[in-house]
């Protein structure tokens, strides 16, 4: 488990950058917090790394998943806040992502049992004007995370 202190906006975005540093391709990573605690900031900034900071990067709430196509992978970004049934994941592409994409997975705990043993998972919590990212990951995280700079 790996705890970083991010003070605004723009030190969310590049943890997201450094983690798109260290993805591969079948990674999932959990973004996990309240409302407005920086999730779809960390996936703005995981996802310009990857596709370049000319690609529009939008919350996927009312579509709950958004894709963008990449010569290494296809991110998959879903938003599960409104997902209320475990039938309703198999319809968003859930086992397509998770088998040779790479996903970004926000309010992961609705994923139930669906949740991968290997997967990241990074909680987003206020912490006066700026938040802190718990990191805490399965499979080879821990050695992925040692060196990470954010």
């Amino acid at each position: 488990m790996r705890a970083i202190t991010l003070p605004d906006p723009a030190a969310t975005r590049l943890l997201g950058a450094a983690l798109a540093g260290v993805v591969r391709q079948g990674d999932v990573i959990g973004l996990s917090g309240d409302l407005g605690a920086g999730k779809t900031e960390l996936a703005r900034g995981f996802i310009a790394a990857l596709a370049g900071p000319e690609v529009e990067v939008t919350s996927p709430t009312f579509n709950l998943v958004l894709t963008y196509d990449l010569p290494r992978a296809t991110i998959w970004h879903f938003d599960l806040y409104r997902v209320e049934r475990s039938e309703e994941l198999a319809e968003l592409g859930l086992e397509d992502a998770f088998a040779d994409g790479i996903s970004l997975v926000e309010w992961p705990d609705r994923l139930g049992r669906n949740w991968p043993a290997g997967g990241l998972r990074v909680e987003l919590e206020a912490e006066g004007t700026g938040r802190r990212a718990t990191l805490d990951g399965g499979g080879d995280w821990a050695a992925r995370l040692k060196d990470l700079a954010a």
